[in-house]
């Protein structure tokens, strides 16, 4: 009988509208809750949890409380449980407790909801004794061992616990950044299942092939942009160089806005997003996360779909090189933005501005 680890960090993910990096912050964590944020990690691992379900005998294990035991009992899935018991708020310690455990039972697989600093508990204590796979549920993803949604990761992980030995396991980057790099580090290697279709790869270097290109891209924008329009220049070095060009310190991390060649906010989080949308016409520009080809969803929950339906999808520029855009396998521009049909604001065919006159038509997916 195939057994499935369980791990939910219950706190993965919730700081992303209130435009904090990441949830090690346990101060930034207590703000955005005080400020009515609602916890992302279990809704999302009860999404991939729908589609592990059916498996034929599976077993799963799982930490006490909200670090999986809910979340697979609502799934009606009679979770066993691990003698570790954490108590909330829950820490990375308890994490790395809760995969120790699961691999001293020798669990098949261990499915995880968290973000990048989840995946580095993890894969930090199991090493690759045991194959690992994460729920997207956090700020930063980066890492190429997470489902492209919560869907896909369990579909992923039912494939694999269902039919065992069809699917390979094989290396994946566990990779992170402190707040204010942009650059990823590369931690551990994992193994993770290889489901064709189903996994996110790890965030691509910056090609500098495509140095010359951006810098020209960016000063054909600037020229371009219109008196009293707010522009909303999302996180990446590819915005930076917009941010740049106006000779105005960008936010690598952030949201920031401007008008009429001034820095009008910086560091944005989803009120303010909308608090700015209500004052006149604006345009987002967004890059693309290399490697991955996302453009909503990681690193920039800050721009949700109530931002998104309130700016317009017409108002939505983007921008890459044309290196990074080829590079991209398959060729397809992602978005998650955790809300099941509002995801698709932007499915369908879009234009990516490579360079000054030239563009890329893209398909983008939910």
């Amino acid at each position: 009988m195939p057994v499935l680890g369980l791990i939910v960090n219950p706190v993965a993910g919730i700081g992303g509208r209130y435009a904090l990096k990441g949830s090690d912050d346990a101060t930034a964590i207590a703000r955005a809750l005080a400020a009515g944020a609602s916890p992302v990690a279990p809704v999302r691992a009860r999404r991939a949890l729908r589609a592990v379900q059916p498996v034929q005998g599976l077993q799963v294990v799982a930490p006490a409380g909200a670090m999986g035991e809910e979340v697979a009992a609502d799934a009606d899935l009679s979770p066993a449980r691990l003698s570790h018991a954490p108590a909330a708020p829950t820490t990375a310690a308890d994490t790395r407790a809760a995969a120790a455990e699961l691999a001293d039972r020798e669990v098949d697989l261990i499915l995880f909801a968290g973000g990048d600093g989840t995946a580095r508990d993890v894969v930090d204590v199991v090493g690759t004794r045991v194959p690992v796979l994460g729920v997207p549920c956090g700020v930063k993803m980066r890492s190429g061992v997470f489902g492209t949604t919560p869907e896909n990761a369990g579909d992923a992980a039912a494939r694999f616990l269902a039919q065992p030995g069809r699917y390979p396991v094989v290396d994946g980057e566990v990779l992170d950044a402190a707040d204010a790099a942009l650059e990823s580090t590369l931690f551990a290697v994992a193994r993770v299942p290889d489901v064709p279709g189903r996994l996110q790869h790890g965030k691509a270097a910056r090609p500098f092939a495509d140095d010359g290109a951006l810098a020209a891209l960016a000063e054909a924008i600037v020229e371009e942009m219109e008196p009293e329009r707010t522009y909303l220049l999302g996180p990446g070095t590819t915005t930076g160089r917009i941010m740049a060009a106006l000779g105005l310190v960008s936010t690598p991390l952030g949201v920031d806005a401007v008008r009429d060649g001034a820095l009008v906010a910086s560091d944005l989080d989803e009120e303010g997003l909308l608090r700015l949308l209500d004052g006149g016409p604006a345009t987002l520009i967004l890059g693309v996360i290399g490697g991955q080809g996302f453009l909503l969803g990681r690193g920039n929950q800050q721009l949700s779909a109530r931002v998104v339906r309130k700016l317009g999808v017409d108002n939505v520029v983007i921008v890459a090189g044309p290196s990074k855009v080829a590079a991209l396998d398959p060729p397809v521009l992602h978005v998650d933005l955790g809300e099941d049909e509002q995801d698709r604001l932007l499915d369908g065919y879009r234009r990516v501005r490579v360079a000054p006159g030239e563009s890329i038509v893209m398909r983008v997916a939910s």
